[in-house]
């Protein structure tokens, strides 16, 4: 009895006493990696000019420092030239042996002069080829042949808890290493336009000056370029966020051949599904993008696309939330083919359409890039003659949007407004009036049009 006791004991103390030396050797050895790619590295900086002082400005400086010196204006000299604004410096990565380099807009936007330092510490001006705001990539050339290059990989592959390295320039350190986990695929973030980038986010230490530097996987493959953080100190909180590659790997290519990217567009405006909403749309759970506007003759309106449509598949990708889709959309060049898995009233439709093209001068655009509702959150267009014959009703609106008090009013897209206070509405102007004239917390008659049939509901503005 005593000798089984004593091999337990044994047993045990030997558990206790390999068992981090164990785990410890299933961690992830970088050293390799590193050695590999970091010279494919690159630090970037870039100065603006500030612009020459013109006359008026000059007076304006001058009658200040009257005004607290009095007549006694001290000796000053302000420059007649442009002089270099303090330098802007983040991280880069070398994909050609012929001296292209990517990295991120933000890191090069509007400068007149950028500096590439390679990690054997050379220097070379960059020539921008192309930048894309809305994917925030950036491709430069430098005049060097033989270079170091990195691999790109596959994001789509890529699993949350999966290991990855950063390469960067924290705060100007350059070649610094960082590890972490994937925290999450897919992640939307409120850029305040369409969202063509569904973010990998991460655990790995990322800082100001790591902005366009690569992420790689265990392979040695750049699988994310890293593009923003959150943080309230200015430094890493284990909140960063990585461009997938697949993305870069379409932006830099369209960069490349021509020096600017086209990007797929469908012509609709869309939102995510509440629960609300799920249960007005018969969805048993929360999913998909909800159409609420399709632009006459868009690619979406030849489809056959309605308001009140959800979009829960974009050739056979599952749309999660709204953001999903025009990510999808714009990893698509103009013209290609693509099918949509709907929910229409309930009942599972596909459509077949051809994408078409995004055009930035595209007033009705900024219907995708979202638009800030009035008062009562409603966003609407006017009705056409037709439905309004044959509702008997001599003008109206229909909602193409809806959040806030109209959304706990459970109105939804699609419904049309008769009259709102018993006031009637034809366009958004006498909808945003009149909604800033109505009183706060007080019910409020609204009379809808849903699915032929005419009912009141009531709204309440908060105080």
């Amino acid at each position: 009895m005593r000798t089984r006791t004593f091999q337990c004991f044994v047993a045990l103390l030997c558990i206790c006493t390999l068992g981090p030396w164990a785990s410890a050797q299933s961690l992830p050895d970088f050293t390799i990696l590193v050695e590999q790619n970091a010279p494919a590295i690159v630090n970037v900086s870039s100065s603006r000019a500030r612009p020459e002082i013109d006359d008026q400005q000059r007076a304006n400086i001058e009658e200040l420092l009257r005004y607290f010196y009095r007549q006694e204006i001290p000796d000053f000299e302000l420059p007649d030239q442009e002089r270099p604004a303090p330098a802007a410096t983040g991280s880069g990565f070398i994909i050609d042996p012929e001296g292209y380099i990517v990295t991120n807009h933000h890191v090069v936007a509007d400068a007149d002069s950028i500096t590439i330092t390679l990690n054997d510490q050379r220097e070379f001006k960059a020539e921008v080829i192309g930048s894309d705001e809305l994917s925030d990539l950036a491709l430069l050339k430098i005049e060097a042949t033989g270079l170091p290059a990195v691999k790109f990989g596959d994001s789509s592959k890529l699993k949350v808890g999966e290991w990855v390295l950063a390469i960067g320039s924290p705060f100007g350190l350059q070649y610094s290493v960082s590890a972490g986990i994937i925290s999450y695929m897919g992640r939307s973030l409120p850029t305040g336009g369409a969202n063509y980038v569904s973010f990998i986010q991460t655990d790995v230490a990322i800082n100001p000056g790591n902005s366009g530097g690569p992420l790689f996987n265990l392979k040695g493959e750049v699988v994310g370029i890293n593009s923003q953080i959150f943080t309230n100190s200015g430094g890493s909180i284990g909140l960063s966020f990585a461009i997938p590659v697949d993305v870069a790997r379409n932006v830099v290519g369209q960069l490349r051949d021509s020096g600017k990217v086209s990007r797929g567009w469908l012509g609709v405006g869309y939102e995510d599904v509440s629960q609300e909403l799920a249960e007005a749309f018969d969805l048993d759970t929360p999913h998909g993008a909800l159409i609420n506007r399709v632009i006459d003759d868009s690619p979406a309106d030849q489809a056959g696309l309605r308001s009140g449509d959800i979009v829960v598949s974009f050739n056979d990708q599952m749309i999660r939330t709204s953001a999903d889709l025009p990510y999808y959309v714009g990893l698509l060049l103009p013209g290609s083919e693509a099918e949509l898995d709907i929910i229409r009233n309930g009942n599972p439709i596909r459509l077949d359409l051809t994408i078409g093209i995004r055009e930035e001068s595209l007033s009705l655009g900024s219907i995708e890039e979202g638009e800030t509702p009035n008062r009562l959150g409603l966003q609407v267009s006017p009705l056409d003659e037709d439905t309004r014959r044959n509702l008997g009703i001599d003008s109206g609106v229909v909602i193409d949007q809806v959040e806030g008090v109209a959304a706990e009013a459970r109105l939804r897209p699609g419904d049309i407004i008769v009259t709102l206070n018993n006031e009637e509405i034809s366009s958004q102007d006498e909808l945003d009036l009149l909604a800033e004239q109505l009183p706060a917390d007080r019910a409020l008659p609204i009379l809808i049009a849903r699915e032929g049939r005419q009912t009141f509901f009531t709204l309440r503005i908060p105080e």
